[in-house]
């Protein structure tokens, strides 16, 4: 069906925030997120697994990871040293998470830093959305045009 074939071809990529939840054991990367757009991302993907795992976290102490990741609460801003880790190893894991989560586009929810940390991605078409705060209607109509819930 054309429409389930459309769901599947997108991935979000939201950075991480300083809002998190105060855990004592790891949960998974996207429900350690409390703040900025991320409550937005999860409210769409929570019901359905198989857009949960379209959704990776650039997160400047872990990297690339899936909304899965087990981790815990920590504080680590994006310096020039981390974009420079983040940068070095973002590509192998995009490629990895693409190998087993093809995608023809991407939606990128992170500021300018941490865009140039994550670099050029590999699909055809990327959306990029630096201010997500302030732009709800932007990403609520890329994922609807990918048939997201």
């Amino acid at each position: 069906m054309a429409g389930d074939r459309m769901a599947c071809e997108g991935l979000v990529i939201v950075a991480c925030c300083k809002e998190k939840a105060v855990t004592s054991a790891p949960v998974p990367a996207l429900d350690l997120y409390q703040g900025w757009v991320v409550p937005l991302v999860k409210d769409r993907v929570t019901r359905s697994s198989a857009h949960r795992s379209r959704v990776l976290v650039l997160s400047a102490l872990h990297g690339l990871i899936t909304a899965d990741t087990l981790i815990s609460t920590y504080e680590q801003p994006m310096t020039a040293e981390r974009a420079a880790i983040v940068r070095r190893r973002a590509p192998g894991r995009l490629a990895t998470h693409l190998a087993r989560h093809p995608a023809r586009e991407a939606l990128l929810l992170m500021e300018p830093d941490y865009v140039e940390a994550l670099g050029p991605l590999p699909l055809p078409v990327t959306h990029v959305i630096t201010d997500p705060m302030a732009r709800h209607d932007d990403i609520h109509a890329v994922l609807t045009s990918w048939s997201w819930p």
